[in-house]
């Protein structure tokens, strides 16, 4: 059976726990306790299959039926646990298990208003999430198959069901695990993280109704306790300011390639590093204006659907976002040079407005991906 390439991806990166893990007491007990339940979730999952789909036949009549269950792990560790709130059941009165239903229904209704796909998988995938795992587990993470939420340790983090962005962040490693099968390490393990990061907060505010101005640009805004000295676990309009705790340390994050982070932790930088590509996606939607999702979640979703090989690096995406806008809105106009000049502000160079400067630029046997973007036109024609 033909496989698609998965990744147990936390939205609190290993960086963050690792650090935490060093102090003595109960924080560092939870932190080293989460990180060793990461790596048995991984495990777990790689021991699995998870089957491939077939692209979907255009003559197929794909209903968007809203399909979420959310289940009760009851700080037990046995997937998926007890099935507590569904579309056949009455909604709960626990607070988890109502964001993780709501979540998964706005990530849902997001992808399939704004881009017409039916659930990450665009065949109608049931979105299963499980909440109450482990005992103060301090992460929420896509296993692969599904959502898994830990209540936190009540001193630095908060319950994880509680920003939808990271929810919206976290189903959309499901969506890339189908649509682009995106490796996770290096640069290409960033993209996946930006790619995450960008489409959860695009449904952070189209859920909220939310210009590109009006939006705070943060990811997991939420999670944090009140004894935490930071905003969010990373921002996209100023990467690096996130949060500067003695315990959690300083956000690592770069806003520009000449801050690029060489490393062999955290699977080559892949929380770290996006926030170059992060810093791009929020200069562009600022400068273009409106809904993000109008214009550059547009660009991004065909980049990921038609252009993306599975070893994409930021040259690679760079120069497909900006192909895209020139194919999309006209070559030379508004948009694409609105993109090229996010790009070029980061560091990044496109070959429609300059030279390509990367240091890891793309092999020249490895020729860019080009697929006609027919099904995308018609869509923008409804």
């Amino acid at each position: 059976m033909r496989t698609i390439p998965h990744h147990s991806c936390g939205v609190i990166p290993p960086h963050i726990l690792d650090r935490v893990a060093q102090h003595k007491g109960d924080s560092g007990d939870d932190a080293r306790t989460t990180l060793e339940q990461m790596r048995e979730l991984a495990t777990e999952r790689a021991q699995t299959f998870v089957p491939a789909i077939e692209p979907v036949v255009e003559s197929e009549a794909l209903t968007p039926k809203k399909r979420c269950n959310v289940y009760d792990a009851q700080h037990g560790r046995h997937l998926p646990g007890r099935l507590t709130m569904s579309e056949h059941k009455s909604r709960s009165s626990d607070v988890e298990v109502t964001e993780a239903y709501d979540g998964s229904g706005a990530t849902f209704d997001f992808y399939a208003q704004v881009f017409k796909r039916i659930s990450i998988d665009g065949r109608g995938m049931r979105l299963d999430s499980t909440v109450h795992y482990s005992v103060r587990f301090d992460n929420a993470m896509w296993n692969g198959r599904q959502m898994v939420y830990g209540d936190g340790d009540g001193r630095l983090f908060r319950r994880f069901t509680a920003s939808l962005d990271v929810i919206g962040h976290e189903l959309t490693h499901g969506v890339t695990q189908y649509a682009a099968a995106l490796a996770y390490s290096g640069q290409t393990g960033a993209l996946n993280e930006h790619i995450s990061d960008a489409f959860g907060i695009m449904v952070k505010q189209f859920t909220l109704g939310q210009s590109s101005r009006e939006s705070d640009w943060l990811i997991g805004a939420e999670l944090f306790t009140a004894s935490v000295k930071g905003k969010a676990v990373r921002s996209m309009a100023a990467p690096g300011t996130a949060y500067d705790d003695p315990v959690l340390g300083h956000d690592p994050q770069p806003a520009h390639m000449r801050g690029y982070v060489e490393t062999n932790d955290d699977n080559g930088g892949v929380h770290i590093n996006s926030g170059i590509l992060n810093h791009a996606f929020y200069l562009a939607a600022i400068s273009l204006g409106g809904n993000s999702w109008e214009v550059l979640g547009r660009i991004w979703y065909a980049t990921l659907m038609e252009r993306l090989t599975s070893n994409a690096d930021f040259n690679d995406f760079a120069r497909a976002t900006v192909d895209i806008a020139g194919e999309l809105y006209g070559n030379g106009g508004r948009v694409q040079r609105i993109l090229a000049d996010a790009w070029s502000s980061v560091g990044l160079k496109t070959p429609v407005f300059g030279a390509p400067s990367l240091p890891h630029a793309r092999p020249a046997d490895r020729p860019a991906v080009h697929r006609p973007l027919r099904k995308w036109r018609r869509w923008r024609a409804r």
